[in-house]
């Protein structure tokens, strides 16, 4: 059974809205769809089935957001990780790459529309992301991808390095790139607000009721929890890196990678003017990411990936923190208190994007979405709803796979490429005459 990381240790924990009422499953339940997994992507495919008139059930092992949508640093980006457009369209082929490429660059739209229509309490703040320039070099790259992103419909521009910093307020970026529609918010509060619109639609939805078995049963399947089951005509995996079990196999096609996000206290209103004075949220633009914004608060919250010390040693990970937040914003003399630290599990890929899984006639998974939660989630929704109504398979915006383990070498691959961007961003920066924040 793995272990999984303190829950209530996290900002979002402490400060969403309450979870809406639900119980345990008990005894026996028809159903004509049923989803395991309680985190956005099995909350928004339950919440589109109920809208359209599908009996729905959801089965959650824990409470609602328990997993990676409770966790997060509550960032929005409608963008992919990693990988470049055109390396998509040559990786996934036509016309799933497309398909895929206007699902996540429009699932902004998404979220911003259920929250609006449910009225979910979760800090909604659609202001914009960037995305630094650490170095001269690197205002090439982000040239290229404003320009790959507002080909397909995206709302960007390139900075220039004066309004870089009078939108991040900080003087340490040689420009930026700037997505308009991207936005960040409590990420329990959200997923416990789709839980409240599942709710209102009509859908069901159990928690503490992890699933221990499926079977056939008759021309459908039982979907089998401690205290009882559900009888469904299809059934659907959402349960991302906090697999245990449900299905043989499913929690070997991904390797869990952690992260770690920390809040600070909140900071004062003259700070605050100066440091994000935008509201918006902040890349700092190397491999070794470091990525911040504000909650309701005004709390920075900010979000790294473990590497040697940092993350073991908590003291000095956030001295870390606070040194590279402090070097980005010279402005910044007060010592810093960080009020909340906690860790979440990523299910990650090696190609970081989402593969759907064809378990059985009637039953599918899906895993990967490898730390692009909240739009990601958020837009699989609707691909996975669309397999539940019938659209044919090869009308899909992700292609149906067979099961398949991950390659072992994604046990350490992860940390190997985050050194190896930690030393490309060094050379690069020592190249260009640039500046390296400390412990770089």
């Amino acid at each position: 059974m793995p272990k999984f990381s303190p829950f209530d240790a996290t900002l979002w924990y402490a400060t969403a809205a309450p979870a809406p009422d639900t119980s345990p499953l008990a005894g026996t339940i028809r159903a004509d769809v049923c989803i395991a997994g309680g985190g956005y992507t099995g909350l928004t495919t339950a919440l589109e089935l109920a809208r359209s008139g599908v009996k729905v059930v959801l089965l959650e092992a824990q409470e609602v957001g328990f997993g990676g949508s409770g966790r997060n640093a509550g960032h929005c980006t409608p963008t992919f990780t990693h990988y470049a457009l055109p390396e998509l369209r040559e990786m996934l082929g036509e016309p799933w790459a497309e398909r895929l490429i206007q699902r996540q660059t429009r699932a902004n739209d998404r979220v911003s529309a259920m929250i609006s229509r449910y009225g979910i309490e979760c800090e909604w703040q659609q202001n914009g992301y960037v995305m630094g320039a650490h170095t001269p070099s690197a205002m090439g790259g982000i040239e290229k991808k404003a320009r790959e992103y507002n080909a397909v419909g995206a709302r960007t521009r390139v900075l220039d390095r004066r309004e870089v910093e009078a939108m991040t307020g900080s003087p340490r970026f040689h420009g930026g790139w700037f997505h308009s529609e991207a936005g960040h918010l409590n990420a329990l509060g959200y997923a416990r607000g789709l839980a409240r619109a599942v709710i209102s639609e009509g859908g069901a939805i159990h928690t503490q009721s992890a699933v221990t078995k499926v079977e056939r049963q008759g021309g459908g399947w039982a979907v089998k929890t401690p205290a009882g089951q559900v009888i469904a005509d299809k059934a659907i995996f959402c349960t991302g890196a906090y697999t245990v079990g449900g299905w043989p196999g499913l929690d070997r096609t991904f390797k869990i990678q952690r992260v770690f996000v920390a809040a600070t206290e909140p900071l004062p209103e003259d700070m605050r003017s100066s440091v994000l004075p935008q509201n918006t949220t902040i890349h700092d633009g190397r491999g070794d990411i470091f990525v911040y914004k504000y909650d309701a608060d005004g709390r920075i919250v900010a979000s790294m990936f473990p590497m040697g010390p940092r993350g073991r040693d908590i003291s000095y990970t956030k001295q870390v923190m606070t040194d590279r937040l402090k070097w980005l914003h010279p402005q910044i003399r007060q010592d810093l208190r960080w009020d909340f630290f906690w860790f979440g599990e990523l299910d990650m890929q090696y190609r970081t994007i989402p593969r759907l899984y064809d378990l059985a006639p009637g039953i599918v998974a899906l895993t990967g979405l490898s730390g692009r939660g909240v739009p990601t989630g958020s837009m699989l929704g609707g691909v996975l709803s669309e397999w539940a109504l019938g659209v044919p398979e090869n009308e899909l915006a992700l292609r149906l796979e067979p099961l398949t383990a991950t390659p072992s070498y994604m046990s350490f691959g992860p940390q190997l490429m985050l050194r190896y961007y930690r030393v490309r961003d060094w050379l690069t920066a020592r190249r260009d005459g640039a500046e390296l924040p400390p412990h770089a």
